[in-house]
């Protein structure tokens, strides 16, 4: 079979045809770039003697995830080639936006306007050697070389199985990846496969600003992603002192957590970036004089080797310290329009709490069976994303203990990434020495083996934990967990593999300068992969 998918320039179209679908995250192009693998992998000689091994598995929302599978003879040993189909959005890429899913005219169209491009960015461009646009890096080039691979070992090339997984919503809930785990399973009895490892083509990405240095990757970071449901007392603009207002407790939470240096974890010479806020908002949906009663806030929290309890013991440790915050300024301010003798009427305090605790007082009050009806029948009229609906669930319990407000609730929302790492595996600790080697004498390259992979991954799902930590620390504060959202623990354990991410180069992921260096990414990688994957069955 004569290669459609080698060269630089084969790579770069195929690429660009990719890239060509708009693939945001919840839109029908990620469904639509789906079936398109399955017609360009379909029209193969291999998966048209091999139909069956060539699949699309429904996602409970009605998008889909695609697996293709090449098998060499009797041999049971498979690795696992993971790439995701979705991209976030362009609003970003501002006038350039039409551009943004056509790679060469946008980078084309962008040396009209060097001088509004970062200076790292012109001087890329500039070389000609780079190709901008969204979803270039991060990460349909790591899929354009997947199926580069995956069409060699239709010609017998390696010495076992490939399996290609295309999956969609990596950038939101990794939903895709979740319902993969299932078909994984499925597919290793079903063809009787031997899973030896999952390699994932994720991007380089750098530490540091201006950093140059090149990295493949032995695990990828964990994530949390805890709220906090300030639920204060309203009052009449006119009696501010009657009632504490939640954005004012909000906004001192968010002095206390943000880029907050106690969330900050080193490993050797890796360090976890501190919490940065998500989302933060007041939850009062019309205007009135009424002071708003509850407010919501959620922090992007990463971690490698801290356990769930741990996280929470800092957690509410943060929340106790912005509480005395919050009374202080309350205290304070009190002083200044409210005479000495008549303060003696002012009794504000502040409980802090987990959901746990919360569904429990809440249940002391009105019994289990209301409280779960209640709660079932939010669940039958959702019509909020999982960071709301998660909010709202809490926020219907809160005002059903109204008596110990006001409150800072602390839960968890999806996603949630276990942090994993494949560091101290035997066959990976081989495959990286070998790829480094490769690497340098071939083509002069140093490969810094980096453990986590801190652009969160789909391999989270399917690799080592890196530390034994009971999910049900994290799932009994998770309100959304059995009410539209599943962690699947069982089939997780079930799956676990050595894990390793050998991905292209690029810079600015998520930003409108996102875009691909070629030759490193189409000439070296594809080589480089090639040869790796040898010393992964051969280990």
């Amino acid at each position: 079979m004569e290669a459609q998918w080698k060269t630089k320039g084969q790579l770069t179209e195929l690429l660009c045809s990719l890239v060509n679908y708009p693939s945001i995250t919840g839109s029908n192009d990620e469904i639509a770039i789906i079936e398109y693998l399955q017609h360009l992998l379909g029209s193969k000689p291999y998966f048209k003697q091999n139909p069956e091994h060539l699949e699309i598995h429904p996602l409970k929302d009605g998008r889909q995830l695609l697996t293709a599978l090449v098998k060499k003879d009797e041999t049971k040993d498979t690795i696992v080639l993971l790439s995701h189909v979705d991209v976030v959005g362009i609003d970003d890429y501002g006038s350039f936006q039409n551009l943004a899913f056509h790679p060469k005219e946008l980078t084309k169209e962008l040396m009209n306007h060097l001088k509004e491009l970062p200076v790292e960015a012109a001087e890329d461009l500039k070389s000609g050697n780079w190709l901008f646009g969204r979803g270039t890096m991060d990460m349909k080039a790591g899929l354009t070389v997947h199926l580069s691979l995956l069409e060699q070992a239709m010609d017998g090339t390696f010495e076992g199985n490939l399996l290609l997984l295309a999956v969609p919503d990596e950038e939101v809930n990794s939903l895709g990846m979740l319902t993969a785990l299932p078909a994984l399973d499925e597919l290793k009895h079903r063809h009787e496969l031997d899973y030896k490892a999952t390699m994932n083509g994720e991007p380089m990405f750098r530490k540091y600003p201006g950093d140059t240095a090149y990295y493949l990757y032995t695990g990828s970071i964990g994530k949390v992603l805890p709220g906090f449901l300030c639920y204060g007392k309203e009052t009449h603009v006119g009696e501010p002192f009657a009632g504490l207002n939640a954005n004012l407790m909000i906004s001192y939470l968010a002095q206390e957590l943000e880029l907050s240096e106690d969330f900050i974890e080193t490993v050797g010479e890796e360090t976890t970036p501190p919490p940065i806020s998500l989302m933060q908002r007041d939850l009062k949906e019309e205007y009135s004089v009424q002071t708003p009663q509850a407010a919501v806030a959620m922090y992007n929290v990463l971690y490698m080797e801290q356990t769930i309890a741990e996280l929470n013991e800092k957690l509410l440790a943060a929340a106790d310290r912005t509480k005395h915050k919050i009374l202080r300024h309350y205290n304070s301010k009190a002083s200044h329009f409210i005479a000495e003798n008549e303060r003696k009427f002012i009794d504000m305090d502040v409980t802090v709490l987990t959901y746990e605790q919360l569904y429990q007082e809440a249940e002391k009050r009105y019994g289990k069976g209301e409280v779960e009806r209640r709660q079932n029948l939010l669940t039958s009229q959702r019509d909020q994303g999982d960071r709301d609906f998660s909010t709202l669930l809490v926020q219907d319990l809160a005002s059903l203990c109204k008596d110990i407000g006001p409150m800072i609730v602390l839960f968890y929302s999806p996603p949630f990434y276990p942090s994993v790492s494949s560091k101290k595996d035997p066959i990976i600790q081989t495959t990286v020495e070998a790829c480094q080697n490769y690497a340098k004498e071939t083509y002069g390259v140093e490969l810094k083996n980096s453990e986590y992979f801190t652009g969160l991954s789909d391999l989270s799902f399917i690799g080592p934990v890196s530390a034994e930590s009971p999910l049900d620390d994290l799932l009994n504060l998770m309100p959304i967990q059995g009410r539209g959202f599943e962690l699947p623990e069982d089939v997780m354990q079930t799956l676990n593999m050595p894990v390793i991410n050998v991905g292209p180069l690029g810079k600015d992921p998520h930003q409108w300068t996102e875009r691909l260096e070629l030759d490193y990414s189409f000439e070296y990688l594809p080589e480089l992969l090639h040869y790796t994957l040898n010393k992964l069955f051969n280990s």
